[in-house]
């Protein structure tokens, strides 16, 4: 693994002292600008570039990346969308060869967009396929392309008690020993995630628990959507966070997703408990389910990480997107967020629910994980501070190099190892082979 020193930036995010004029990587990590390096480094000139660490998307769903814009599945009430989704799982068939696919393309959109860290709350699991070899696809993706995934098993419905099991067999298959859920090079993390109390049991949520007490691992499910606490009153008397609390997920190993129906008390209760939560905006708005008070949840305290969603609601991967969306619509709601805000939830509060302090930073001794953003160009011009520039100029903006763990995975717009057109192929020719099969 080689050293690199990149220079002349317009800015650099996330930074220290250190590193603020050139960053400088070593063996992985960042190091110090003076440090001895055992060769000469590679060179990267960033003259009109800003420099980022590697977005983190909190919260995806990468099998979904195989149904996107499904006919009639716009626009709908969540029960609806939710019939649709399901149809469209068995119509095509879930299996490794699927899931696999899928991933790689949803991690191959995702990296191209400038994010080096995807958390995917995988929620499909057939009863006729083994769970290490369907996780195990998703796995294999992320690894083909140098992307870092954290794998959270999730469950929307399964037996408590099998997906509690199916969590240690993963665990076992693809961590060993290895204590925190973390491989040892920092590529792949597991946790446990029910899909939310709309469609999960109090066993379930107890089941998964106990398994990521075992195994040292964190926490994830969704929380407050518009089915949610629907549901939720109706079939508990009680809103999803009160029984949350009550079941013993709401703590400090715990992120939840969504919360766009919260009220004060919730809000200052999940600042309590020092719960994490992600934001979605680039789902819960086309799905109707409103915007998450980021600006409220930021002031009591609660940190606040930035995830897509899936391709079934939101059919981009594009966190930056999703960042800049978040922006524009915080106008609506009286309480608007900044650019840097933002910037700060696509990438240290998006960690800091993972648990992984040494990603989303730019400082000596994080992971050597960033995104060159040329700056340079005619939509960049006249923008008077580069950093605002990245969300309020240029959308669709995409980097021009991204770096994982010290590799180049991204340069000059093209993946470094794979050809991101015959990702998509192998994807789309499955999913038409398998409608036509179905139909």
């Amino acid at each position: 693994m080689s050293s690199t020193r990149l220079q002349n930036a317009l800015a650099v995010v996330g930074a220290c002292a250190e590193t603020a004029d050139a960053v400088v990587v070593d063996d992985g990590l960042i190091v110090e600008n003076h440090t001895a390096l055992a060769g000469e480094p590679e060179v990267v000139d960033c003259t009109d570039c800003v420099v980022t660490p590697g977005l983190v998307n909190a919260h995806h769903h990468l099998l979904q990346s195989a149904f996107r814009t499904l006919p009639g599945s716009r626009f709908q009430p969540m029960h609806e969308w939710l019939r649709i989704m399901g149809a469209a799982y068995r119509g095509l068939r879930v299996d490794p060869d699927l899931a696999g696919a899928a991933a790689a393309v949803g991690l191959a959109e995702s990296v191209l967009a400038g994010v080096t860290t995807i958390a995917d709350h995988h929620l499909t699991w057939p009863a006729d396929i083994d769970s290490v070899e369907l996780a195990g696809a998703t796995i294999a993706a992320a690894h083909d392309l140098g992307a870092r995934l954290v794998f959270v098993r999730g469950t929307a419905r399964d037996d408590p008690w099998a997906a509690a099991d199916s969590v240690r067999a993963i665990h076992a298959a693809y961590l060993g020993s290895t204590s925190g859920g973390i491989s040892d090079d920092g590529m792949l993390q597991l946790a446990t995630g029910p899909s939310g109390v709309h469609a999960d049991s109090k066993e379930t949520f107890h089941e998964l628990g106990r398994a990521a007490t075992e195994l040292g691992l964190r926490r994830r499910t969704q929380a407050n959507e518009q089915i949610d606490v629907a549901i939720a009153c109706e079939r508990y008397g009680a809103r999803p966070l009160r029984l949350l609390e009550d079941w013993g997920w709401l703590d400090t190993d715990v992120t939840v997703a969504h919360l766009c129906d919260v009220t004060d008390d919730e809000v200052l209760r999940l600042a309590e408990a020092g719960v994490h939560a992600t934001h979605a905006p680039g789902c819960d708005i086309p799905m109707g389910w409103g915007i998450a008070p980021v600006a409220d949840l930021l002031e009591a305290g609660i940190v606040v990480g930035l995830g897509t969603s899936g391709g079934g609601s939101n059919d981009g991967g594009h966190l930056l997107a999703d960042a800049r969306l978040a922006m524009q619509a915080s106008g609506l709601t009286g309480r608007p967020l900044s650019a840097r805000t933002l910037v700060e939830a696509a990438t240290r509060g998006s960690a800091a629910g993972l648990g992984r302090s040494e990603l989303g930073r730019l400082e000596v001794g994080a992971a050597a994980d960033l995104c060159v953003w040329d700056c340079g160009d005619v939509s960049d011009a006249g923008v008077g501070d580069p950093i605002d520039g990245l969300l309020w100029a240029s959308p669709g903006r995409k980097p021009r190099d991204v770096m994982i763990a010290g590799r180049w995975v991204v340069r000059d717009y093209h993946l470094v190892s794979q050809d991101s057109r015959a990702i998509a192929w192998r994807l789309r020719t499955l999913v038409e082979q398998r409608a036509a099969a179905s139909g």
